[in-house]
């Protein structure tokens, strides 16, 4: 199973009054994260665009383990889980700097065609290179 850490630091703006990071901000780390990954496997976003490809979150099951706090430096672990035909399940960690799990996530991609916004077959330099 492939896997990529990514690092990223909490800001004020990711925070609720107290300083702890507000639970819809875990979903851009892991949406950062899951970006991260497919440019370390030389995945250009903007040239799938070009050929009419995206990448939409199907289904996500988080969990929320012990919060994270204002100034605490994270680390957002991405593995490769299955790789379907039109899908690719993410599984991802985030950790804080005392390696306690702060939260993990199973996420569904699916591939779809952008101008039918149906189903389509993964690119195959993606395939090659997750597999």
């Amino acid at each position: 199973m492939k896997k990529f850490n990514w690092n990223a630091r909490v800001y004020y703006e990711d925070t609720d009054a107290g300083g702890v990071v507000y639970h819809a901000r875990y979903l851009a780390f892991y949406e950062r994260a899951r970006t991260e990954i497919l440019r370390q496997f030389n995945i250009n976003q903007q040239m799938l665009l070009l050929e009419g490809i995206a990448f939409v979150v199907k289904k996500m099951d988080i969990g929320y383990h012990f919060p994270a706090r204002l100034d605490d430096m994270l680390s957002i672990e991405t593995c490769i889980g299955q790789v379907r035909k039109a899908s690719i399940v993410f599984k991802q960690t985030i950790f804080n700097q005392n390696n306690q799990v702060i939260s993990t996530a199973d996420v569904l991609i699916a591939c779809v065609n952008i101008t039918k916004m149906k189903p389509c077959g993964l690119p195959k330099l993606l395939v090659l290179e997750f597999i």
